[in-house]
């Protein structure tokens, strides 16, 4: 167990170097991870709470919120932050929201802000510290973060030196979902490179059967996060780690001749012939759609983050060899150099009130990660299902979470180029903005990659 474990932080040190390269010496630049550096300008900074808080008071009520609103999710979330309620003496909601993005931007400037939420970007995040929306941490809720999460995690929390969120989960991204049976009755492989990938999908294209691919990128606020996903996997693997760290922190511009040709290159990919979107048109279809066409034999692939198990529709088996079952492989390659994409959410809190920042400590716990695994699994059905739900907190107990799941923290484990997600990364203006809205754009055949390449460039904060 304790191998298994300490085997976990290895990979996670890579995601590190991206929270260093992050940095600017600019404070009004609204980077996703500045703050890795000790030595980090906090002037800007709102005053930390004093370490002497008062002890928390039972009673009153804590609302959370964030973009996760799956049944699965949500419950899981309800259930495990309700249990902790209980035995605090408080009444805790969670809220989960599609348009998260937006509303929580309405509920900050109108002075009705939550007490805790759930960030996947922290770029967004970021911003909202500078901007004094949310709070510093105490000092027992950083102590406890920083005890139970890697250092490399927890940076994605600084601003400007200042420790604002607590991470409380992780996502692998570069997975490409499937269905063994269905390939080995068509006579398919697994591809191990990017091109025997894109012969594949040709060959499945060319049969006239089953569309290769199941996309959609419909998702309330926050549509178009599905391609940038497929760009960020494409920079890693077309251009490699250096310059996607460039693109990140802004050291090229978002219309770098090398960022234009990756956005063509997954618009090239996702045609008519190749792709099914169940509601008409890739744009129309909402992302958390696409699990049921992948079983009911509409698609041969989907290619999605770790999390896409809660969307499987339920009673599917995982991995077990049987007729139907679906498995993943990894997003293949181009240069032999396996890199590979995650992401995570950060909680941070809106007031100084102890409790919040004893629940926000709490969330960042080994003891939260299992309880939610336990009870998400449990949401979708029990059994073998898979929640959908992943941690890198180093003392989770890994025998909580199905084989399936487990050999995704083997992938993290050996990957040897691991990279954040870039959009949560980049400023919230560009990440969560015009990177979705002209990615949509350009899937709809609306604007050209170099146009919308020049109008998220345009868009970026000075």
């Amino acid at each position: 167990m304790r191998s298994r474990r300490l085997k976990l932080l290895a990979p996670l040190l890579a995601f590190a170097v991206v929270a260093a390269a992050c940095g600017d010496d600019d404070d009004d630049e609204a980077t996703s991870d500045t703050a890795a550096e000790d030595d980090t300008e906090t002037t800007d900074a709102p005053d930390e709470p004093e370490a002497t808080d008062p002890p928390a008071e039972a009673g009153g009520e804590i609302l959370v919120t964030g973009p996760e609103r799956d049944e699965s999710e949500a419950g899981a979330l309800q259930q495990v932050l309700g249990e902790w309620g209980d035995a605090n003496g408080f009444e805790v909601t969670y809220i989960g929201d599609a348009d998260w993005e937006a509303n929580i931007n309405t509920q900050v400037q109108g002075g009705n802000p939550p007490d805790l939420s759930v960030f996947p970007q922290p770029g967004k995040l970021a911003d909202f510290a500078r901007e004094g929306f949310v709070v510093p941490l105490n000092d027992e809720a950083v102590a406890a973060s920083n005890a139970n999460w890697p250092e490399s995690w927890n940076a994605f929390g600084i601003v400007d030196g200042v420790q604002y969120g607590v991470p409380a989960k992780a996502d692998l991204k570069s997975l490409v979902w499937y269905q063994p049976s269905a390939f080995e009755a068509n006579g398919y492989e697994v591809p191990t490179t990017f091109d025997e990938f894109t012969a594949l999908v040709e060959t499945m294209a060319a049969a006239g059967g089953p569309k290769p691919l199941c996309v959609g990128i419909e998702s309330g606020q926050a549509t178009g996060w599905t391609y940038t996903d497929w760009v960020e996997d494409m920079v890693l693997r077309q251009h490699g780690p250096d310059v996607y760290d460039q693109w990140v922190n802004h050291d090229i511009p978002f219309n770098d001749p090398r960022i234009v040709e990756t956005m063509q290159t997954v618009v090239d990919l996702w045609t008519e012939d190749n792709v099914f979107a169940s509601s008409g048109t890739i744009a129309a279809t909402a992302f958390q759609d696409n699990g049921q066409p992948l079983v009911d034999g509409d698609c041969f692939m989907h290619r999605q983050a770790s999390f896409y198990s809660a969307f499987i529709p339920e009673g599917t088996a995982f991995a077990d060899g049987s007729e139907g079952a679906v498995d993943v492989f990894y997003f293949p390659d181009i240069n032999g150099d396996k890199p590979v994409l995650g992401a995570g959410v950060l909680v941070a809190a809106f007031n100084e009130r102890p409790e919040v920042h004893e629940l926000a400590a709490h969330m960042s716990s080994a003891e939260f990660a299992e309880a939610r695994q336990i009870a998400q699994a449990g949401l979708k059905g029990g059994g073998t299902a898979l929640s959908g739900y992943l941690s890198a907190n180093p003392s989770v107990d890994p025998s909580v979470f199905q084989p399936l799941e487990q050999s995704f923290l083997e992938i993290l484990a050996s990957a040897e180029i691991v990279r954040f997600d870039a959009s949560d990364l980049m400023p919230a203006d560009v990440g969560a903005g015009t990177f979705w809205t002209q990615g949509t754009s350009l899937v709809n055949g609306d604007v050209t990659a170099q146009e919308a390449a020049d109008a998220i460039e345009a868009s970026w904060p000075t």
